[in-house]
C-alpha cells in the first residue's frame, strides 16, 4: 500500500522552501533518454510531485504538464509558486490517475515512487503512457557527502551522525531507495528499460539551506512529531558543528552537496527484433 508522510501544511512549506530540483547530471540522463526514444511531446505527468520542483524541467520540452500529489496541502504550495501557463497541479493518489487511457507522452516520479503502492502505480502507468511514451523514476540514495576546503571527511560524518539519529523514524519504504530501486525497476512492465545506478550531482548551498533540507526529510518530521523539543535541539547541534568544523560563524558559507542518485528510464515501446 502507499504511504503518506509528506502531507502536513507545515512539513510542505519546508518542503517547497529547501527542496531542490533535479540538478545537471540527473537532468541529461533523463533528457538525453527521451532524446533517444524521440517520442512525442504532448502532455508529461509528473506523479508525487510535491512542491513542483521537479515538475517545472519539463514545461519548456512539452505542450502540457501536470503535477499531481496525493497531498492537498503540497498542491497547494506548488500552485502558489511561480510555474508557466502551462503547467498545473492537482491533488489525487498515484495509484489512480485522471487521464485517459493513453493519453499521457511522459510519466515521472521524482524521489517519490517508493512511497507509492508499485504494483497499483505500475498498472495506472501501463494504462495512462501513450503506445511510444516513456516513464521515469529518479530517487536520491542514501549516499550523502559534504564537500568544504579540507574537512571533508569531518563534514560528512557530523552529517551522518545526525542521520544516524533519525534511523529510529526511517520507513520501511526507503529499503526501496537502499536497494537502489531494483525492486521498483523489476515491477516496471515494459520490456525496454534502464537503471541507472551512478549519477553524482554536486550541489551548492549554504549551511542555513542545508540545514533547512534535512527538515524537509520525512525521518525528522516523524521525529519533530515524537520529541519536538529533541528533535530541534539536534538541528541546532548539526548547525553549531559544521559551523565550526567550517572555521565559520555565518550560516550563510557555502559548501557542496553530493548526492549520488538512481535513474529508472522505461519506454513503453517495443523493442524491436534483432
Amino acid at each position: 500500500m502507499a504511504e503518506r508522510l509528506f502531507e502536513g501544511q507545515d512539513h510542505a512549506r519546508v518542503y517547497q522552501k529547501y527542496r531542490f530540483p533535479p540538478q545537471e547530471a540527473l537532468q541529461k540522463a533523463v533528457f538525453s533518454y527521451l532524446d533517444r526514444k524521440g517520442g512525442a511531446f504532448g502532455l508529461a505527468l509528473d506523479v508525487g510531485c510535491g512542491s513542483g520542483q521537479g515538475t517545472l524541467l519539463l514545461a519548456p520540452r512539452f505542450r502540457k504538464v501536470v503535477g499531481t500529489d496525493v497531498s492537498p496541502a503540497q498542491v497547494k504550495e506548488a500552485q502558489q509558486a511561480p510555474h508557466p501557463d502551462n503547467v498545473s497541479y492537482q491533488a489525487c493518489p498515484a495509484e489512480e490517475l485522471p487521464f485517459a487511457d493513453g493519453s499521457v507522452d511522459l510519466l515521472t516520479s521524482f524521489t517519490a515512487a517508493h512511497w507509492f503502492d508499485i504494483p497499483r502505480f505500475m498498472r495506472e502507468a501501463e494504462r495512462v503512457l501513450a503506445p511510444s511514451g516513456c516513464l521515469v523514476l529518479t530517487t536520491n540514495t542514501l549516499d550523502m557527502r559534504l564537500h568544504f576546503r579540507d574537512c571533508d571527511q569531518e563534514l560528512t560524518q557530523i552529517f551522518q551522525e545526525f542521520r544516524d539519529r533519525l534511523n529510529p523514524y526511517i520507513s520501511d519504504k526507503v529499503r526501496l531507495v537502499a536497494s537502489d530501486y531494483k525492486e521498483i525497476f523489476e515491477a516496471v512492465p515494459f520490456q525496454d528499460k534502464e537503471r541507472v545506478t551512478d549519477i553524482v550531482d554536486k550541489v551548492p548551498m549554504t549551511v542555513a539551506e542545508l540545514v533547512g533540507y534535512v527538515q524537509s526529510f520525512s525521518m525528522f518530521q516523524l521525529y519533530l512529531k515524537a520529541h519536538p523539543e529533541e528533535a530541534r535541539s539536534q538541528v541546532q547541534r548539526l548547525q553549531d558543528r559544521l559551523l565550526k568544523a567550517m572555521g565559520t560563524t555565518s550560516l550563510e558559507t557555502k559548501l557542496e552537496f553530493w548526492n549520488r542518485q538512481v535513474c529508472i528510464l522505461a519506454s513503453r515501446r517495443p523493442i524491436p527484433d534483432s
